[in-house]
Protein backbone atom coordinates (compact mmCIF):
# COMPACT_ATOMS: atom_id res chain seq x y z
CA UNK A 1 0.00 0.00 0.00
CA UNK A 2 1.40 3.20 -1.25
CA UNK A 3 1.05 6.37 1.24
CA UNK A 4 -0.72 8.03 -2.02
CA UNK A 5 -3.92 5.01 -1.17
CA UNK A 6 -6.06 5.39 1.78
CA UNK A 7 -5.27 2.99 4.79
CA UNK A 8 -8.33 0.95 6.28
CA UNK A 9 -7.46 -0.17 9.67
CA UNK A 10 -9.43 -2.09 12.20
CA UNK A 11 -8.25 -2.40 15.66
CA UNK A 12 -9.99 -5.20 17.12
CA UNK A 13 -9.81 -7.55 20.18
CA UNK A 14 -12.03 -8.35 22.82
CA UNK A 15 -13.95 -5.76 25.23
CA UNK A 16 -12.09 -3.56 27.43
CA UNK A 17 -8.78 -4.02 25.41
CA UNK A 18 -8.11 -0.91 24.83
CA UNK A 19 -9.49 -0.55 20.85
CA UNK A 20 -11.04 2.60 21.25
CA UNK A 21 -8.25 4.10 23.01
CA UNK A 22 -5.38 2.91 20.69
CA UNK A 23 -7.55 3.60 17.69
CA UNK A 24 -8.66 7.09 18.15
CA UNK A 25 -4.63 8.09 18.98
CA UNK A 26 -3.59 5.79 16.01
CA UNK A 27 -5.61 7.74 13.45
CA UNK A 28 -4.59 10.83 15.10
CA UNK A 29 -1.55 9.90 14.66
CA UNK A 30 -1.83 9.05 10.91
CA UNK A 31 -4.46 11.57 10.22
CA UNK A 32 -7.36 9.53 9.65
CA UNK A 33 -10.82 10.05 11.10
CA UNK A 34 -11.61 7.78 13.90
CA UNK A 35 -15.08 5.66 13.96
CA UNK A 36 -15.76 3.44 17.16
CA UNK A 37 -17.95 0.27 15.84
CA UNK A 38 -20.00 0.46 19.37
CA UNK A 39 -21.84 3.23 17.76
CA UNK A 40 -22.98 1.37 14.90
CA UNK A 41 -24.87 -1.15 16.86
CA UNK A 42 -28.61 -1.45 17.16
CA UNK A 43 -30.66 -0.61 19.93
CA UNK A 44 -31.37 -3.65 20.37
CA UNK A 45 -27.89 -5.05 20.13
CA UNK A 46 -27.00 -2.44 23.00
CA UNK A 47 -30.33 -3.39 25.19
CA UNK A 48 -29.41 -7.39 24.82
CA UNK A 49 -25.23 -6.23 26.00
CA UNK A 50 -26.54 -4.37 28.50
CA UNK A 51 -28.21 -6.99 30.07
CA UNK A 52 -25.92 -9.10 29.83
CA UNK A 53 -26.89 -11.32 26.58
CA UNK A 54 -23.82 -11.73 24.30
CA UNK A 55 -24.59 -11.12 20.75
CA UNK A 56 -25.20 -13.86 18.31
CA UNK A 57 -24.05 -13.90 14.73
CA UNK A 58 -27.39 -12.72 13.85
CA UNK A 59 -27.51 -9.40 15.61
CA UNK A 60 -23.28 -9.27 14.47
CA UNK A 61 -23.89 -9.46 10.94
CA UNK A 62 -25.64 -6.31 9.90
CA UNK A 63 -23.72 -4.44 12.03
CA UNK A 64 -20.39 -5.77 10.63
CA UNK A 65 -21.42 -5.55 7.33
CA UNK A 66 -21.87 -1.22 8.21
CA UNK A 67 -18.60 -1.56 9.94
CA UNK A 68 -16.84 -2.54 6.70
CA UNK A 69 -18.92 -0.37 4.25
CA UNK A 70 -18.02 3.18 6.70
CA UNK A 71 -14.47 1.73 6.50
CA UNK A 72 -14.84 1.37 2.77
CA UNK A 73 -16.69 4.48 2.14
CA UNK A 74 -13.83 6.83 4.07
CA UNK A 75 -12.22 8.50 0.98
CA UNK A 76 -9.41 9.26 3.14
CA UNK A 77 -8.89 6.06 5.06
CA UNK A 78 -10.22 5.03 8.26
CA UNK A 79 -9.17 3.37 11.57
CA UNK A 80 -12.35 1.74 13.23
CA UNK A 81 -12.16 0.26 16.71
CA UNK A 82 -14.16 -3.22 16.24
CA UNK A 83 -14.45 -6.39 17.98
CA UNK A 84 -14.40 -8.66 15.12
CA UNK A 85 -13.22 -11.34 17.34
CA UNK A 86 -13.84 -14.10 14.88
CA UNK A 87 -12.38 -14.73 11.54
CA UNK A 88 -16.03 -15.34 10.09
CA UNK A 89 -16.38 -11.53 11.52
CA UNK A 90 -13.65 -9.98 10.13
CA UNK A 91 -14.55 -11.56 6.49
CA UNK A 92 -18.04 -9.81 6.60
CA UNK A 93 -15.55 -6.58 6.93
CA UNK A 94 -13.39 -7.58 4.44
CA UNK A 95 -16.47 -8.19 2.14
CA UNK A 96 -17.45 -4.63 2.16
CA UNK A 97 -13.41 -3.13 2.56
CA UNK A 98 -11.10 -5.52 1.18
CA UNK A 99 -8.41 -3.81 1.60
CA UNK A 100 -9.08 -3.13 5.67
CA UNK A 101 -5.75 -4.48 7.43
CA UNK A 102 -6.38 -5.85 11.10
CA UNK A 103 -4.36 -5.03 14.27
CA UNK A 104 -5.18 -7.52 16.80
CA UNK A 105 -4.79 -5.77 20.37
CA UNK A 106 -4.20 -9.17 22.94
CA UNK A 107 -4.23 -9.31 26.56
CA UNK A 108 -4.10 -12.25 28.99
CA UNK A 109 -7.72 -12.47 30.47
CA UNK A 110 -6.85 -11.33 33.88
CA UNK A 111 -5.62 -8.42 32.10
CA UNK A 112 -8.33 -7.20 30.47
CA UNK A 113 -10.74 -7.99 33.20
CA UNK A 114 -9.39 -5.83 35.77
CA UNK A 115 -9.77 -2.54 33.09
CA UNK A 116 -13.05 -4.26 32.37
CA UNK A 117 -14.16 -3.78 35.91
CA UNK A 118 -12.24 -0.45 36.36
CA UNK A 119 -14.00 1.05 33.15
CA UNK A 120 -17.26 3.46 34.39
CA UNK A 121 -20.75 3.08 32.95
CA UNK A 122 -20.01 0.75 29.96
CA UNK A 123 -22.75 -1.09 27.81
CA UNK A 124 -20.87 -4.65 28.13
CA UNK A 125 -20.68 -5.59 31.44
CA UNK A 126 -17.64 -7.61 32.45
CA UNK A 127 -19.78 -10.28 32.90
CA UNK A 128 -19.55 -11.00 29.07
CA UNK A 129 -15.86 -11.30 28.90
CA UNK A 130 -15.56 -14.66 29.06
CA UNK A 131 -17.74 -14.83 26.10
CA UNK A 132 -15.32 -13.02 24.54
CA UNK A 133 -12.27 -15.12 24.96
CA UNK A 134 -13.75 -18.06 23.79
CA UNK A 135 -15.44 -16.33 20.68
CA UNK A 136 -11.76 -14.98 19.88
CA UNK A 137 -9.96 -16.52 17.11
CA UNK A 138 -6.20 -15.20 16.30
CA UNK A 139 -5.53 -13.85 12.63
CA UNK A 140 -4.73 -16.29 10.22
CA UNK A 141 -1.01 -15.61 8.78
CA UNK A 142 -3.28 -15.17 5.13
CA UNK A 143 -4.58 -12.24 6.45
CA UNK A 144 -3.22 -9.04 6.31
CA UNK A 145 -2.44 -7.61 9.88
CA UNK A 146 -1.07 -8.56 12.65
CA UNK A 147 -1.02 -8.93 16.94
CA UNK A 148 0.35 -5.71 19.04
CA UNK A 149 0.57 -6.53 22.83
CA UNK A 150 -1.78 -4.23 24.81
CA UNK A 151 -0.31 -4.53 27.97
CA UNK A 152 2.02 -1.61 26.64
CA UNK A 153 2.23 1.82 26.97
CA UNK A 154 -0.17 3.77 24.64
CA UNK A 155 2.88 5.13 22.81
CA UNK A 156 4.58 1.59 22.52
CA UNK A 157 1.73 0.03 21.13
CA UNK A 158 1.16 2.96 18.50
CA UNK A 159 4.97 2.59 17.88
CA UNK A 160 4.66 -1.08 17.06
CA UNK A 161 1.47 -0.03 15.23
CA UNK A 162 3.53 2.10 12.86
CA UNK A 163 5.55 -0.27 12.23
CA UNK A 164 3.70 -2.99 11.00
CA UNK A 165 1.43 -0.64 8.91
CA UNK A 166 5.35 0.30 7.56
CA UNK A 167 5.92 -3.41 6.87
CA UNK A 168 2.64 -3.79 5.05
CA UNK A 169 2.54 -0.91 2.79
CA UNK A 170 5.67 -2.12 1.69
CA UNK A 171 6.14 -3.67 -2.36
CA UNK A 172 5.45 -7.30 -2.31
CA UNK A 173 3.64 -7.39 0.77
Amino acid sequence: MSDAEPRRIVVFGVSAVGKSTIGAALAAKLSLPFLDADALHSDASLRKMTAGVPLDDFDRRPWLLSCGRALAQSEAGMVLACSALARRYRDLIRLECPDAVFLHLHASYDDVLERAVSRDAHFMPPALLQSQFEALELLGTEEAGAALDARLSVGGVLDAAVKVLDELSRPGC
